[in-house]
């Protein structure tokens, strides 16, 4: 009888040690993934000259502040807008990419004004200076770009003509945006290296950084995330959004990308039913198109953009 009444109890022991286990773990890897703050593995090391350059740039041209509440609570989201040197009806909304903000995207912003574009470039919730808790991962925040897209047309007239722009997380926010309906002044969609679901990027991440399986961290951290983030992280599926798109689309993806694996490119590229473009830039790590061939890159992207914003 105490032989059994001991094995009862180390058992229970077992279980309760196990349960307090994983739900450490599951804490640690919400906060990890989801909680903003420094990540040592984005550490980019010291700013280029070319970034430190484009930031200076960010500074001094002529912008105005807009702000917004957010589509589905009541945060206060905040974006700057770049006007054009020569008024113009049409405007490229950028989303930024994971941990970052709307400044990170001043090379970009710099790019698009020099080809003669309005820029609008927001923090996604709980970056830069818009409130929030938790990183969306594009999905909680497609429907505040909706929003945005409106305040454009609101703001600049019903002549506007939009496109939607984003690398890495930010080019998984303007895929899963262009699933949604759109005011019609949106006309195309640029996405760079990013991701084809958020359930895919999480698993890549949990195996590439922690040597990890699935099971079970993956599954209590989606968990998690639902009470804590308000969201379930597998509806995030590009596929799922690409199909319900009708909006040309042009995709750039570097060859050596390690952070987002170049495969997910070509399942984006398959998922998208509509007018479609495909460039895989040679020897581009994550993020690095523009860096790694610049004149391509303005090129390829002038050109899409003048085929379809008229």
């Amino acid at each position: 009888m105490k032989k059994r009444r001991w094995l009862k109890w180390s058992l229970i022991s077992v279980v309760v040690l196990v349960v307090v286990a994983l739900f450490g773990a599951t804490m640690y890897m919400y906060q990890y993934a989801f909680v903003p703050g420094q990540k040592s593995f984005l550490n980019g090391g010291k700013p280029t000259k070319v970034y430190q350059d484009n930031q200076r740039w960010l500074k001094n041209v002529k912008q105005s502040k807009w702000h917004q509440q957010s589509a589905t609570d009541d945060l206060k989201l905040a974006a700057i807008y770049v006007p054009a040197t020569k008024p113009t009806n049409k405007t490229i909304l950028v989303a930024h990419g994971y941990m970052g903000k709307k400044e990170d995207m001043a090379r970009y912003i710099h790019m698009y004004h020099d080809l003669g574009y309005n820029v609008l470039a927001p923090d996604d919730r709980a970056a830069g200076e818009s409130e929030g808790d938790a990183i969306g991962y594009g999905w909680t925040d497609r429907l505040d770009y909706v929003k945005w897209a409106q305040k454009i047309v609101a703001t600049n007239g019903q002549d506007s003509q939009i496109a939607l722009f984003g690398v890495s997380m930010g080019g998984a926010t303007v895929m899963f945006t262009a699933g949604e309906k759109l005011p019609k002044q949106v006309k195309a969609v640029i996405e760079d290296c990013g991701y084809n679901s958020i359930a895919d990027e999480l698993a890549y991440q949990l195996n590439d950084l922690f040597g990890l399986p699935k099971f079970p961290l993956f599954y209590t951290t989606n968990w998690m995330a639902r009470v804590r983030a308000g969201y379930n992280f597998n509806d995030g599926d590009t596929a799922k959004s690409l199909a319900n798109s009708k909006l040309p689309i042009f995709m750039i993806h570097g060859d050596q990308d390690k952070f987002v694996p170049t495969k997910m490119v070509y399942t984006n590229y398959k998922a998208a039913h509509a007018p479609k473009q495909l460039w895989v830039v040679s020897g581009a790590a994550h993020g690095e198109a523009l860096a790694t061939d610049p004149t391509t890159y303005r090129n390829k992207v002038a050109q899409f953009l003048n085929e379809y914003l008229q």
